[in-house]
């Protein structure tokens, strides 16, 4: 299937003098054209849609066939399968292979289940009550579904190491019948029967992580028709204490954990279907969490998830939402705290987005299953690329002399116009040739010394890498 991008990153544009095509068509830090570039550091192509199976509810991001690529897996709940789109090593995919799951997968995640060092895959299937479990035959192609028996109703599964023994078991989030199930691994991908702990009413989403910093994974779950998360911590092998609520908006359809405000303990976020906001709960530190603070999103929101979207170190969420064929990022402020959401637009009925670095540039990229339009919308992430450029080089012309020197001196001491800023990364001062963050005498004298006497090189000099380090 040929991809409907509008720019590409060209990845052989490494050499000195050659501006990448996206640093002219996607110059996110100075332009807004049009609701997919943005000037607040976030900058997404247009999506690119890919075939799924019939309403694909739920997608996951894994180096599927060992090639270094991210590759899609997709759970297709009207066709009862999952859908394989290998990565063709630039963002783009290749048509889907089915593998059949049990009845009306809502819920796929990827993982190392068996040890081998290759990535499997657990389905939660909502209307057979089981898991299924494909297997890697260590290519990205998949055995057939080994299927386990869990609650009424699976809407989730997570895989993680619950009891300590280095082995990837399975949490699932049973919606009919008000529980969690885990089933611990048997150390070769096999599980061992269901144990079930109460959740809430209407469980629809599992995480698994360390909550309160002891070492173990804990669950968090969306429980949607009683409007809160419910957390049940670790007793330490793979058991769990009862579970504590917290209240969130109206009809939480899924929750993740992630380190939100940087103090390296995790937060929760819950996206709240029928009240159309994402709540953040803050990590007290102790694993209990602080009364949510809602951030509205768009219509219907069904997933979300955390991730460094405009790399300044901070988790931003992105939310799929369903009623209105968009993806919601809210920026992270630092703290934990978000601006307005920015959306962009996917196909019809997102239900699912994850991040990861698609198109192996560096940066995180979106996907997004859409129900409705039975498809996999690809959002690559076009954060500015700086030109071959650098402090010093005030006419911005690929080359350090005597024009550039004279340039700077009318600057500093006639009042003539400042040296241009890199168009594409306006951190970059060329006339701050010191990187002390002025324009002044002290710079004449290094790009005099620089130009004419074979001085020391001007600051931080571009090597036209994808993100020099003076492009923050």
């Amino acid at each position: 299937m040929k991809s409907n991008h509008v720019v590409r990153r060209s990845k052989d544009c490494l050499r000195p003098g050659c501006i990448p095509l996206a640093t002219i068509l996607c110059m996110c830090c100075v332009l807004s054209l049009g609701s997919d570039v943005r000037a607040d550091g976030f900058c997404f192509e247009a999506a690119a849609s890919y075939a799924a199976g019939t309403r694909p509810y739920s997608v996951a991001v894994a180096n599927l066939d060992g090639d270094g690529d991210k590759d899609l897996a997709v759970a297709d709940y009207s066709t009862n399968n999952v859908s394989i789109l290998k990565n063709n090593g630039d963002g783009t995919f290749a048509a889907p292979v089915n593998y059949a799951a049990g009845t009306t997968p809502y819920a796929v995640f990827a993982a190392d289940l068996d040890g081998d060092g290759d990535i499997d895959l657990a389905v939660a299937n909502g209307f057979s009550a089981n898991v299924s479990v494909l297997k890697n035959n260590g290519d990205g192609t998949f055995a057939t579904a080994s299927n386990y028996a869990a609650g009424d109703g699976p809407y989730s599964v997570a895989a993680a190491d619950l009891d300590g023994d280095g082995k990837a078991d399975l949490a699932v989030a049973n919606f009919f019948s008000n529980n969690v199930s885990v089933l611990k691994n048997n150390g070769d991908g096999t599980f061992a029967a269901a144990v079930s702990y109460p959740a809430g009413s209407g469980p629809r989403s599992i995480y698994a992580a360390d909550l309160n910093g002891d070492g173990k994974r804990d669950l968090a779950v969306a429980d949607a028709s009683s409007g809160n998360v419910s957390v049940l911590m670790n007793i330490g092998n793979g058991t769990f204490f009862g579970a504590v609520s917290y209240p969130v908006g109206s009809s939480p359809y899924s929750v993740l954990a992630a380190d939100l405000d940087g103090d390296g303990k995790a937060d929760l976020a819950a996206a709240n279907n029928l009240s159309n906001n994402v709540s953040v709960l803050k990590n007290n530190g102790n694993g209990t969490f602080a009364a949510a603070v809602n951030y509205p999103a768009g219509s219907s929101p069904y997933s979300v998830f955390a991730a460094d979207l405009d790399s300044d170190g901070k988790a931003d969420l992105t939310v799929a939402n369903f009623g209105s064929g968009n993806v919601s990022v809210l920026k992270n402020n630092g703290g934990g705290t978000f601006a307005a959401a920015i959306n962009h637009a996917v196909l019809s009925g997102p239900s699912s987005v994850i991040a990861a670095d698609l198109d192996g540039d560096g940066d995180s990229d979106l996907a997004v299953s859409n129900t409705f339009s039975s498809n996999v919308s690809v959002l690559i992430n076009c954060r500015p690329v700086c030109a071959c450029t650098s402090h010093g080089d005030v006419k911005a012309d690929g080359a350090f002399d005597v024009f550039d020197v004279i340039d700077l001196i009318d600057y500093v001491f006639a009042g003539a116009a400042q040296p241009i800023t890199d168009p594409t990364c306006p951190h970059v001062d060329r006339g701050d040739v010191d990187c002390n963050g002025v324009d002044d005498v002290f710079d004449v004298v290094y790009l005099i010394d620089f130009v004419f006497s074979g001085g020391a090189p001007p600051c931080n000099p571009c090597a036209c890498s994808p993100y020099p380090a003076n492009c923050p």
